[in-house]
Parts: structure tokens; sequence; C-alpha cells
């Protein structure tokens, strides 16, 4: 599918066009495909984790914008990555394997070597030709390994990061949610405030949020439910 067309029905689908949004994940089934193969032998089913990679990809159609210079299939990458290993978190950490983690190391050395004669990091198009992999594959590597490479660094003449890149712009709808999110949040008694700073915020797990506070993962869970009740009951669904 032709970058135009991506982003045409991405346009569509952002707009409530579920048709265009099954076209994209028709078309791009390969790409989710290449993704969740590296968590297979985890425990889950393959259709599971596709359903996974699916989920994770309809929130990179949701959320990405036009403003980000990178293509869509670069940024869905790490979304789709990301909400596999987010339900796999709960059984233990996502192991990477050798080769992935060689890969990373070399891309570790090119970039120190790209810095030092260059002046700036490499982009992930630099580093994926280099290398000779897909884009997407060096996003995968980074993200795997935690390797922050020019993710956070400026790498073209803006001055703007990756990072900044794959970010939507704030409006000011944004910041004022931001700041009701705030004052609710600071209304909660201690341990509720905890709990909803470890669950939504530090992206703990029911069971991790269980060991900190040395209870069982039930009474989180109920607690959690306890307190999501209490703030739309007083505050709304929005």
């Amino acid at each position: 599918m032709e970058n135009e067309e991506t982003l045409s029905l991405i346009a569509a689908a952002q707009k409530g066009d579920d048709s265009a949004c099954e076209t994209l994940l028709s078309n791009n089934s390969p790409l989710i495909k290449s993704v969740i193969r590296r968590y297979k032998n985890k425990g889950v089913e393959y259709d599971d984790l596709y359903q996974l990679g699916c989920v994770g990809f309809i929130k990179a159609i949701k959320n990405f914008s036009f403003d980000y210079e990178v293509r869509f299939s670069t940024y869905a990458v790490p979304m789709i990555a990301g909400e596999v290993k987010r339900f796999l978190r709960d059984d233990g950490p996502v192991k990477v394997s050798r080769g992935t983690k060689a890969t990373a190391i070399k891309i570790a050395k090119f970039v120190d070597m790209y810095k030092k004669e260059n002046g700036e990091s490499p982009t992930i198009d630099t580093i994926a030709k280099e290398f000779g992999i897909e884009p997407t594959e060096a996003v995968f590597i980074m993200d795997a390994c935690k390797f922050p490479l020019s993710i956070y660094e400026s790498n073209d003449d803006s001055g703007r990061t990756l990072e900044d890149k794959l970010q939507s712009p704030e409006n000011e709808e944004e910041k004022l949610d931001k700041m009701m999110l705030k004052q609710i949040i600071n209304e909660l008694s201690p341990r509720d405030k905890k709990i909803i700073l470890l669950r939504y915020f530090a992206d703990k797990t029911q069971s991790e949020v269980a060991r900190v506070l040395s209870v069982s993962q039930v009474q989180v869970s109920r607690l959690e439910s306890k307190i999501l009740c209490k703030i739309r009951s007083r505050y709304g669904d929005g």
C-alpha cells in the first residue's frame, strides 16, 4: 500500500470510518504478524497475540499525527509491541533473543562512531540502511533492548528529536484535561492516590501494585474498581 493511500485511510479511520480501519488492518496484517512472531512460545496462543497486536495497531491509527515525520509503519511497530509486552508483563519480563541483543550492541557502536564523525546521532533510516534492515526492524530492536539511540536526541536540522515527532501536539483541551486530572488525583486518599499513580502513570500491573502495598492482587483489583467508580460518580465518565 502506498504511503499516500495509507495516510488517506488513517484520516478516514480517525473520523470514524470503520471500513477504512478494517482495510488498514487487513493490508498491514503482515506487519502485525512480523512483530508478534517475536513473542511466540511465551505461553500465549498465537491468535491471542495477533488480537493484542491488532489492538496496538488500532491505537497507532488513533494516535498517529500527520505532523510526525516518520512513516506510519515505523510509528506502529512499538505500539504493537508495547501492547503485547504489557499483556505479558504479569508473567515476568519479556526475554530478548541473543540475536536481537547482538544487533543492538552493534547499533550502539555504530551510533557512537557516527556521532564522533558527524557531530550528531544517525536517523532511524540511516541505521536501517547501515545494517540492511527495515526501519521498523530498527525501531523494534531499540525498543526491545531499551536502547535510547537517536529517539531522544536531535537528528535533523529542525532540532526536534524522534520522540518529539512521535508525540502529538497538546491542545488547550488536553491541557485542561490534565489540570482536572491533577486535581482529581490530589483529592484522593494517600493509598488511593498511590494505586492510581502506580497503575496508570507508572504502568504497573495489579500484581506489581499488590507487592508494593503488601496486599493481594484481588484486593488491588477491588480497590481500583472502587476508586474509579468514585471518580466517575463525582466527575462523570469524561
